[in-house]
């Protein structure tokens, strides 16, 4: 699935992120959970969200899904900065899968959010993201 839309996003099971995306009202492409499903193919520079899977000890943030499609050279070089989620709960954790992406593919974090996010995360997230493509825009120019 090829898409014009500025976010990739992944969400587990427990629909967390899909339920912040969909808040969002923003058009988004969604990578599977599934290994066999085609991932999606963004046709613009974007922002991933990404919710953390992480031990204790912080081993396997990056959900598989994700990685997968940050294996993808062409996916990888669109990517321009990484949203991430996470609970609180689990302390040093918290959204952690964020700082390894940004660390590994050289783009920001541009903020994080707990489970689904509140409305206020939402508000702040859009606007967010408006600025930071106007700004990415005006930079290009």
């Amino acid at each position: 699935m090829r898409g014009a839309a500025r976010i990739v996003y992944f969400s587990s099971r427990s629909g967390n992120t899909r339920r912040f995306v969909d808040r969002l009202d923003l058009p988004a492409l969604c990578i599977p959970r599934l290994p066999e499903a085609p991932l999606p193919e963004p046709a613009l520079p974007f922002v991933l969200i990404t919710p953390t899977f992480a031990d204790g000890a912080g081993r396997g943030a990056v959900p598989k899904p994700v990685i997968r499609f940050l294996n993808v050279v062409g996916n990888r070089a669109l990517l321009r900065g990484v949203i991430a989620s996470g609970n609180r709960n689990f302390g040093a954790t918290f959204a952690l899968a964020g700082e390894v992406i940004a660390r590994k593919c050289g783009v920001p974090v541009l903020t994080r959010f707990e489970l689904a996010g509140t409305e206020t995360d939402i508000a702040r997230i859009r606007a967010g993201l408006h600025d930071f493509w106007a700004a990415s825009e005006a930079d290009a120019a």
